[in-house]
């Protein structure tokens, strides 16, 4: 099961998986807590863990505060990120998000009005290669958008979670900080275009995609 929840004030995709009867993955999730929650509850789900394809903000900020609701339940509940985007979690990752908006002229105290302040240390690091916890998702380190960021793949499923590495016809921002625009090309190429034609992509913002779409349609991938 994939659901998608578009969450927060900058509309970032936040999903809920499942290979399970009544467990579940949050990956992504933004902020609207509730809204996350009410998802949750409807199907009788408990979170696995939850996973992070990238530090920024808009990606991260609902995580300490589900993070809580869960705790205050007696379930703990991990945040996973990869190594090269632990800065944007913990104590010091305000300093990090104040930077990285800085970078593109838009005051992060008139975003912060709309987001949860703190922000969870990071219970696992994420390593390309790796599986995710019991379920079928393979960890794809493509760096660009971010150099920690990374996609969720199930060859079982058929099915990528792509963050904000790949859109519908379109690629990640590179110009906020740490971006790399031939990084995310390489990325893209090397990692996500050598996957099954077929393969369903659920990326961080706006709607699904296919690999096969992509290659013949994506303007950036030309």
């Amino acid at each position: 099961m994939v659901e998608r929840i578009i969450v927060g004030p900058l509309s970032s995709n936040a999903y809920i998986y499942s290979e399970w009867k009544k467990e579940c993955l949050l990956i992504d999730p933004g902020g609207d807590m509730e809204e996350i929650l009410s998802h949750m509850a409807i199907k009788n789900l408990k979170p696995l863990g939850i996973i992070c394809t990238h530090g920024h903000l808009d990606h991260v900020a609902g995580a300490y505060e589900l993070q809580r609701h869960f705790r205050e339940r007696d379930l703990e509940v991990p945040v996973a990120i990869h190594g090269a985007d632990a800065h944007y979690l913990g104590k010091n990752a305000a300093e990090s998000h104040r930077i990285s908006f800085e970078q593109i002229g838009i005051d992060l105290k008139s975003v912060l009005m709309d987001y949860e302040l703190l922000f969870p240390e990071p219970d696992i690091i994420l390593e390309d290669g790796k599986t995710v916890l019991t379920s079928s998702l393979t960890v794809l380190h493509t760096p660009g958008h971010t150099p920690g960021s990374i996609c969720l793949y199930s060859e079982a499923q058929g099915i990528l979670f792509s963050g904000d590495t790949l859109f519908f016809e379109g690629v990640g921002r590179t110009d906020l900080m740490e971006g790399d625009g031939e990084s995310i090309l390489k990325s893209i190429r090397e990692k996500l275009l050598i996957l099954p034609q077929e393969t369903m992509v659920f990326p961080g913002h706006g709607p699904n995609t296919s690999i096969e779409r992509e290659i013949k349609n994506n303007p950036f991938l030309q």
